[in-house]
This record gives C-alpha cells, structure tokens and sequence, in this order.
C-alpha cells in the first residue's frame, strides 16, 4: 500500500470512531475544502435550523448546499445507501436547497445531485465501483455547480480542481 492510501485507511478508521453528528460535520468539512479547490466561495450558516448545511457561491450565483456522508456499503452489498431526507424523514425540495452532496468516506468519492434529482426519495444507493451505475454522471460533477453562460447555468462537468483541469 502506498502513502496516500495509508492516510486513506488511517483517515477512514477514525471517521468510524466518532458519532453520526461528529462524522457528518467531518463530511462538511471535508466539502468545504474541496468546493473552495475548485473555486467556490463558502459560508457556513448560524445555527442549524437551516435545510442547507453550507452555501457555496461562484461568480454571482448562490448555491444552499446539503451535504451527506455514508461510511461504508450496506452489509454483503457493494453498494453505498446515502439518505436523502433530514432525520426526520422528510424530503427536500427546491424550496429548501438546491444541491444534496454526498460523500462516501470508504472511496473518498463524492457525488453532486441537483435537487430535482433527490426530491421525493428517502434514499438512493450509490455504487462508486461501477459504470452502470445510474448515478454515475453526478460522481464528482462539481461543475453542476459553475455557471455556464453559453448553455445555462450549472452544465458544465470538472472532476478535477482548476489547477489541474482544462479550461472551461
């Protein structure tokens, strides 16, 4: 095994000690850094009596953002079950955010879902390992969330941070 994933492993194994509440504001920030890789201005809101847990700006639009994390795949599946609802089972919609990210800390894999994707569902299964699978073109879609004047906004797809992908 090489560094990197030794620190994966490592980074991984200590997610899985702390509680949902502690591993889920680990999933936060762990997005707020990435988004801020690829560009994006964040806030975080007071409180948490918000449906968005952060808001993520680029150029002059406005993203509220919900982030979700799911540690490791359903038992003898290789599937990942990622809760699309709040912990009170209800549903989010575009009058709540308009992004649910999901990040799966077993693959350190993120996937970025318009809420038109995730409205109406208490769950989806991601499968990261797979190119069937039917979520595969919001795995790390990050530029779902950069305007593109020319086409509309948020249809330009990036995987990787502006340093090193090609210009948009």
């Amino acid at each position: 095994m090489g560094r990197f994933e030794d620190i994966q492993t490592n980074e991984l194994l200590e997610a899985a000690k702390l509680d949902l509440k502690q591993r889920g504001e680990l999933a936060e920030l762990a997005f707020m850094r990435k988004a801020a890789n690829f560009g994006f201005a964040i806030a975080k809101p007071w409180g948490g009596s918000e449906r968005y847990d952060v808001i993520v700006r680029f150029g002059k639009i406005f993203w509220r953002v919900q982030v979700k994390s799911v540690l490791g795949p359903l038992p003898s599946r290789n599937s990942f079950r990622v809760r699309t609802s709040s912990a009170h089972h209800r549903g989010y919609s575009d009058e709540d955010i308009d992004f649910l990210v999901a990040y799966i800390f077993a693959k350190d894999v993120w996937y970025v879902f318009p809420v038109e994707v995730i409205e109406n569902r208490e769950s989806i299964c991601l499968r990261p390992d797979s190119e069937k699978c039917r979520f595969i073109q919001y795995r790390e879609a990050w530029g779902l969330m950069k305007p593109n004047p020319a086409v509309g906004i948020g249809t330009v797809s990036i995987a990787e941070p502006p340093e090193t992908a090609a210009a948009i």
